[in-house]
């Protein structure tokens, strides 16, 4: 049991969520049985005669409900728009339920008063796997119309051991559109609330989808902004070269000094568009953590208004760690709240403190917004912060809680510290790396961190 439920917790929410309304919907049935079974139980001294036809009734509604499981998920597949083939255990369904009705006849009449009020209201159990799946596979109209046709074959049986047509038809019919209505709220229902919940799982998929290709597409735009002309230039002046060289003309030394200039002003311009993809800002990093986080149904908190005073290659430095933090959250963990908070520690030089703490660390994990693993990041995060004069610490605490403490003395920045913002990135790819855009680096990068963590979705070629 502790297993399957930490298998269940390894899920996604969205697939807890489905398996939860799911499970739901197949235990229904369950719960008329056992409280008829216990009745019946009660009523075995005083009502023998009857006992046998309610201990047949009841057998009947085992098999249903425990064929009903596989009926309904099938129904529910369709409704949700995979293909199944459910018409064999549709019919065995409706089988089952005619089977039922037509004991609860014999009971009415050989059976006592109360056993006859007690085990009508298992057909409610007994009608949940049939009419459930038939409501979610066929048009609401037409699944009215069905029961409503049906309904005035239900009184049958009942007219046939003796039952008066008329209280038959009354009781029947009224039964038979109420159990019907009953059912559709509780089927029905579910699947429309599975299916909007998958189709916000998907949109949410497709705009991690289309942020990817929008920031593929300012990537290859700064690209030919910066190498396009210079390149074609090259290339002309390359070949003005070789025909001068041709001719014997000294003229085609100038041209390839000119196409070396060109190339060396290229590849000053390239190492600038590099650092400029690869520099951090404090405070776009921690609007787009409050995004993501929110976007994922995380609760955030932040306190960073300390992040002002900070000199630039601090606020740089604790940007990477915000955005390595942020994105480890939603790789590590099931959280359901996060708290960042950036303040200041007086004496001595004065230390700038950032602490990202969550919860919902998952079993077996190496951690939330950090982790020990090897490709936890936190390695790079420690040299990074090292060139500052900084440390970086965690700690796993109580209740599944995660805490990643940074800190750095801000009057021991080197003026030079700068250059270390235009570096690598920390980490071996896990959340931030060469290229890969930050959490609010174009339109859709909350839900693109999201799916990143659910389904694995990174750019191609940008990953490592």
């Amino acid at each position: 049991m502790i297993s399957r439920i930490r298998k269940f917790r390894d899920h996604s929410k969205i697939r807890q969520i489905d398996m939860y309304m799911r499970w739901a919907l197949y235990a229904c049935p369950w719960l008329f049985i056992v409280f008829e079974g216990l009745a019946l139980l009660g009523l075995a001294t005083t009502d023998r005669r009857g006992l046998g036809l309610g201990t047949a009734l009841l057998v009947v509604a085992i098999v249903q409900a425990m064929a009903g499981v596989g009926l309904l998920r099938r129904a529910l597949d369709r409704y949700l728009g995979k293909e199944t083939v459910l018409r064999a255990r549709m019919a065995v369904s409706f089988v089952l339920l005619t089977a039922a009705l037509c004991l609860i006849a014999l009971i009415s009449t050989h059976g006592s008063k109360e056993l006859a009020q007690g085990v009508s209201t298992m057909v409610m159990g007994v009608a949940i796997a049939p009419l459930g799946a038939l409501c979610l596979i066929v048009r609401k109209r037409v699944y009215w119309a069905l029961c409503a046709a049906g309904s005035l074959v239900v009184p049958v049986p009942f007219v046939l051991v003796g039952m008066p047509f008329a209280v038959a038809l009354g009781g029947s019919v009224f039964g038979a559109l109420f159990i019907a209505g009953w059912v559709q709220l509780v089927a029905r229902v579910s699947g429309w609330m599975l299916s909007i919940m998958w189709e916000v799982d998907g949109a949410r998929e497709v705009q991690a989808r289309l942020a990817v290709v929008e920031e593929r597409l300012r990537f290859s735009r700064d690209m030919h902004d910066v190498l396009g002309r210079n390149l074609a230039a090259v290339a002309l002046k390359s070949e003005l070269a070789v025909q001068l060289a041709r001719r014997g003309s000294d003229a085609a030394v100038d041209q390839m000094a000119e196409v070396q200039r060109i190339a060396q002003e290229s590849q000053r311009e390239l190492r600038e568009v590099v650092r400029g993809y690869r520099e951090a800002d404090l405070h776009t990093e921690l609007a787009g953590a409050r995004g993501i986080l929110t976007a994922a149904g995380i609760e955030c908190r932040i306190d960073a208004r300390a992040a002002d005073d900070l000199p630039p290659a601090v606020q740089s430095t604790l940007a990477w760690v915000v955005r390595e933090a942020t994105t480890n959250v939603l790789r590590h963990s099931d959280a359901g709240r996060c708290a960042l908070r950036l303040r200041w520690v007086e004496g001595g030089e004065g230390r700038a403190v950032l602490t990202v703490e969550n919860d919902g660390v998952r079993v077996g994990s190496s951690g939330g917004s950090g982790g020990s693993g090897a490709g936890s990041g936190l390695a790079g995060l420690r040299e990074r912060l090292a060139v500052l004069g900084g440390t970086l610490a965690y700690e796993h605490g109580g209740n599944g809680t995660f805490l990643l403490t940074a800190r750095v003395p801000v009057g021991s920045a080197p003026p030079e510290a700068d250059a270390v913002t235009g570096g690598t990135p920390p980490g071996n790819g896990e959340g931030v790396g060469p290229g890969r855009p930050s959490p609010a680096a174009a339109v859709g990068g909350h839900d693109a961190g999201v799916r990143r963590r659910r389904t694995g979705l990174v750019p191609e070629g940008m990953d490592r």
